[in-house]
């Protein structure tokens, strides 16, 4: 006679940490096809977060278990920008909720069953060329989750110079730019030397120059080496106008 979904599910408890989606794929991989999952959630194994991810009854969502299992579907997906800077003790303002950065290789939305619980914003903006490698510049937390990536204050400062004009404003970013003193020269070399946007390439120089970084040297090395006019303007959508001249 064969194993009872029920007893199956038993079975695999443990491996399940509270507040852990559970998305259909996740199932189907310990051995339960379609038709037994969606009895397990008749019998209320499972509760339906929404279109093919379950939760333990009862459970609340985590946070990190979220947006790790998010990376496991979503190719490339990684935290980035001021929210790797926050995650990693360089932030600016404590923000009364805080909005998710997330990107990733592909233009995608996010799930309802992530988006009804926690605020974010997700792109696919490419920063680099295809020579570097994916993961550099993306690790976990000292002591977080081995699965859940994070950009490292390095690669998270070339993505949150990116959103200036996109809803992030300048004058925060210069101020958060200003805490990243200790950045490690050879992984901000390495990721600059893959840049290929021109504008983040002239925000970095700029912000480095302006607030006496240790890194302007390597800074100014990269926005020459992007070229381009002697001007790079601008409006953001606050009505900011940047304008970005190229070193000389």
């Amino acid at each position: 006679m064969g194993t009872s979904p029920s007893a199956l599910f038993r079975q695999i408890l443990t491996q399940v940490p509270r507040g852990t989606p559970m998305p259909t794929a996740w199932l189907q991989k310990r051995g339960f096809n379609a038709k037994q999952v969606a009895r397990l959630a008749k019998e209320g194994w499972l509760e339906r977060l929404g279109h093919g991810v379950y939760i333990l009854p009862g459970d609340q969502l985590d946070r990190d278990a979220s947006v790790a299992r998010l990376a496991e579907l979503m190719p490339g997906l990684h935290v980035a920008g001021k929210t790797a800077l926050a995650w990693r003790g360089i932030r600016h303002n404590l923000a009364a909720r805080e909005r998710l950065i997330l990107w990733g290789d592909k233009a995608a939305t996010l799930p309802t069953w992530f988006t009804s619980f926690f605020a974010a914003d997700y792109q696919a903006t490419h920063l680099f060329d295809p020579g570097l490698d994916a993961d550099v510049g993306l690790t976990p937390l000292p002591g977080g989750r081995p699965d859940l990536p994070v950009s490292t204050p390095e690669r998270a400062l070339l993505e949150l110079l990116s959103d200036v004009g996109k809803g992030q404003e300048l004058e925060e970013a210069r101020h958060l730019v200003e805490s990243a003193r200790t950045l490690r020269l050879p992984v901000l070399d390495q990721l600059l030397s893959h840049l290929k946007r021109i504008k983040v390439a002239r925000l970095a120089h700029m912000l480095a120059e302006e607030l006496e970084l240790p890194w302007v040297d390597v800074a100014r090395k990269h926005s020459e080496r992007l070229g381009g006019g002697s001007r790079w303007v601008s409006t953001t959508r606050s009505g900011e106008r940047l304008n970005l001249k190229r070193p000389t």
